[in-house]
């Protein structure tokens, strides 16, 4: 090999070695949906039903396209109706990597048995937790205590009352037919969970159907009780939750919070997102009306 060849061969393998040193690979790449919301039925304002199927293959075709590792699905396939969940499963099927599903308050509309739409869903229980390499994804369910998921007669009824006294003795708003809260013998599962993940060094994303911050009229019924958990575990390093169609984003205690856009809204533009997670930040990428955001980790 001549003097001037090796040369080019050192200077193209430093070249190689600083171009991939600054451009990091994302440790997952995962899918995000909320509030899809399918219904056959007509427009009604703004959530425009039938459009959700077209989105929602534009979203699966990308999601493939992207190669991402997983999807979060944060509830609300359906609007009102049992009957339309089968097209809304059959599409999300066809993603090439596996998606975990929460259910919405939308979803047990017309269901008496909640067991049976879990399974339905895909979920192994009413909430649940798994783990990719070093990060756990807690799905917790904001629905397993609220006004239509199916307490009536029940030890989680009266926990619906107590909720909703506090709610009243603290002049809050959030007291809506539609909003739900967790269980207590959820939270228990939950400090669990945080306390296996300290143990094991794992750093924790949440995923939620009803937002948990900011305090507003739309977030889950024990909201200060849930994002006060969540921070003061420093292995959570996110929420994600659907509900609010239009989206939030805040910081509880160095805790971020984001309420992705819903898929539901507008007639022609999409909403999801894919979340990149990186050593030190995550990133999420938003399609169509979904916000984007880069933060580091806490």
């Amino acid at each position: 090999m001549s003097l001037s060849s090796s040369k080019k061969l050192i200077f193209s393998f430093l070249f190689s070695l600083l171009f991939t040193s600054g451009f990091a690979q994302p440790i997952l790449r995962i899918g995000v949906i909320a509030d899809i919301q399918y219904g056959d039925i007509e427009t009604a304002g703004t959530r425009h039903y039938q459009q959700s199927l077209p989105k929602l293959e534009a979203c699966v075709a990308d999601l493939n396209a992207e190669k991402v590792d997983f999807s979060v699905n944060l509830g609300d396939l359906v609007d009102r109706n049992p009957a339309d969940l089968e097209a809304i499963l059959s599409r999300l099927q066809k993603l090439d990597k596996p998606v975990y599903n929460t259910t919405g308050n939308h979803d047990y509309v017309g269901i008496t048995d909640n067991n049976a739409l879990y399974k339905r869903f895909g979920m192994p229980s009413a909430y649940y937790a798994f783990t990719k390499g070093k990060w756990m994804f807690v799905m917790l369910n904001t629905n397993e205590v609220a006004a239509y998921s199916n307490i009536g007669g029940t030890e989680l009824e009266k926990e619906y009352e107590e909720i909703k006294q506090r709610i009243k003795d603290r002049g809050r708003d959030n007291d809506k037919p539609w909003n739900g809260a967790i269980s207590q013998k959820q939270m228990e599962w939950l400090k669990a969970n945080l306390k296996k993940a300290t143990r094991k060094k794992l750093n924790v994303i949440v995923c939620t159907h009803h937002p948990v911050y900011p305090f507003t009229g739309s977030s889950a019924l024990n909201d200060k009780e849930i994002v006060e958990t969540l921070a003061s575990y420093k292995c959570v390093k996110a929420v994600l939750s659907g509900h609010h169609h239009s989206g939030y984003f805040d910081v509880y205690e160095g805790l971020p919070c984001i309420t992705t856009q819903g898929m539901i809204e507008t007639a022609d533009q999409n909403a999801y997102g894919v979340l990149e997670i990186y050593k030190d930040k995550l990133v999420l990428k938003g399609r169509g009306r979904t916000k984007s955001y880069e933060l580091e980790l806490r």
